[in-house]
């Protein structure tokens, strides 16, 4: 069959047929369920609480982007607990978890009790660790001991499997007396 030049053409301008785009949206679709469990805002059952989550930028279709609170309680300083908040994508990417997320995180950490240890620790020691792309990106939240003011610093950033990411923040829990309970010393708890 002759087609004209001028005819209207069955390709994209992308040079995609369009049953070709509509079985790669379909295959998408069918694998959402699948993608979405392995995205980077995964809740796990021991992870944070999100305490809640504002829209900063609106998307008609997909879900929009946002600013997620979450709370952790140290797993091994009892009386400290840390709130973060991360932005996370919404779009196509979001909706499906293979967007991935930025690395503009900010912490804010406090002693909500009388601190006590329940083991040795490390200097640098991850407190908490949650993936941020599909393969390549993870935020950390790491705990050390400023021994000499008797503080205990956190410390979030994330980290990339080519490169790693400038962009951190830092808050620091100075230790103190909650009623009658003595302030423990973190040097003490630290290994050696």
């Amino acid at each position: 069959m002759f087609r004209s030049p001028f005819s209207p053409s069955r390709r994209s301008p992308s040079g995609a047929s369009r049953p070709r785009r509509l079985r790669a949206l379909a295959v998408m679709l069918a694998l959402a369920p699948a993608l979405a469990g392995m995205g980077a805002g995964t809740a796990r059952a021991d992870g944070p609480d999100l305490i809640f989550k504002k829209s900063t930028v609106w998307k008609m279709l997909t879900p929009d982007h946002k600013l997620a609170v979450y709370g952790i309680d140290d797993p091994v300083v009892s009386g400290v607990s840390c709130h973060y908040t991360q932005p996370e994508k919404g779009g196509l990417g979001g909706m499906f978890g293979v967007a991935e997320e930025v690395s503009d995180i900010s912490l804010s950490c406090h002693q909500t009790g009388p601190v006590s240890f329940t083991g040795k620790f490390e200097q640098g020691e991850v407190v908490f660790s949650e993936r941020r792309s599909l393969i390549f990106k993870r935020m950390q939240i790491v705990r050390g001991c400023d021994e000499k003011r008797n503080t205990l610093i956190y410390l979030v950033y994330s980290d990339k499997l080519v490169e790693g990411s400038p962009k951190n923040a830092t808050s620091a829990v100075p230790i103190t007396p909650w009623g009658a309970a003595e302030a423990p010393r973190c040097a003490d708890w630290l290994k050696r």
